[in-house]
């Protein structure tokens, strides 16, 4: 799985500003970072193409089946992986394989993707890089519009917040959930959806981040399997919206897509308060997440100055 890297001149500068990078047969100029996080960076990346009059011709709209996936001017998301293991490898041969399985327009779609060897540095560092391609998407995450609101003590509206976040949300959990066999998202979180607004247009939410993402629906049989499953969810699933059943798994017992609805109702509550319904229990001393979760003790001291309406709060 993976492709091989077809511009080695890009291969060593490619995380500098204005610097190219190659993935596959097309060249891309970074913009700018966008973001980074563990042993990845994100950058705004330009394609440059053979007739640079247009954005639509030639390079990767030969390559991207969904013309709606392109860039009006050409520029897109470039997700940069550092790969120090053969695990790690796995890990992002498998983002790959299941990002490439999703075609919904809540979904963020990965548009190209190369893996390529790296010699390893005197410390013995990395020995593979990965780079993904997205559209981007400049009006941030969830989480991002959510805190820049907080701050001068804005909220979502409760029309926006149905109509749109929760309606997408919930058809692109659906489209993974339907697919045979089922996946489940696994990390579903304010922080891993997207929004974008145009002018005249409703607003999209999309989304993002396949890299937990595995078939939903597991047989636990044994004890061992039960401590595999909660290691792999401490590993994967952000703890303040990671399900019950993943918390403290039971020896005998069947996992399935329903921890994404779990994790779903979070990331919506957490859209409409401003906080996770759980989170209150890391700030009370002696405060057990765990427990607070598996006793859906919700946080029951909101702000008073919101204006939320009864069947949300009834909920």
């Amino acid at each position: 799985m993976g492709c091989t890297f077809s511009g080695l001149n890009a291969l060593y500068d490619s995380t500098n500003v204005g610097g190219d990078v190659w993935i596959n047969e097309n060249r891309f100029k970074i913009v700018r970072q966008l973001g980074e996080g563990g042993f990845a960076y994100v950058y705004m990346v330009k394609e440059a193409i053979p007739d640079s009059s247009s954005a639509s011709a030639g390079g990767l709209a030969n390559k991207v089946k969904d013309p709606s996936h392109l860039s009006d001017d050409g520029t897109y998301a470039m997700k940069k992986v550092f790969i120090q293991s053969n695990e790690h490898l796995e890990f992002v041969r498998e983002e790959i394989r299941v990002s490439s399985l999703f075609n919904h327009r809540n979904l963020l779609p990965l548009l190209d993707h190369a893996i390529i060897s790296v010699q390893p540095t005197q410390q013995g560092s990395w020995n593979h890089e990965a780079y993904l391609l997205f559209p981007v998407h400049l009006d941030g995450t969830l989480l991002d519009n959510s805190k820049a609101m907080s701050a001068k003590n804005e909220f979502f509206l409760p029309q926006m917040f149905c109509k749109y976040f929760g309606r997408q949300l919930c058809a692109g959990l659906q489209h993974m959930h339907s697919l045979e066999p089922p996946y489940a998202h696994n990390d579903v979180k304010p922080g891993n959806v997207l929004i974008t607004r145009r002018k005249g247009e409703t607003p999209l939410t999309k989304l993002m981040d396949f890299g937990s993402a595995r078939p939903a629906r597991k047989q636990i049989r044994s004890r061992s399997e039960a401590l595999q499953l909660q290691e792999w969810a401490s590993e994967h699933c952000a703890a303040p919206f990671r399900a019950p059943e993943l918390w403290d798994c039971s020896s005998h017992t069947d996992i399935d897509e329903r921890t994404d609805i779990w994790s779903l109702g979070c990331t919506l509550y957490a859209i409409m308060y401003g906080v996770s319904p759980f989170e209150h229990a890391l700030e009370e001393s002696g405060g057990s997440l765990q427990l607070t979760i598996a006793n859906a003790q919700k946080n029951g001291q909101l702000d008073p100055n919101r204006s939320i309406p009864k069947h949300f709060t009834n909920s």
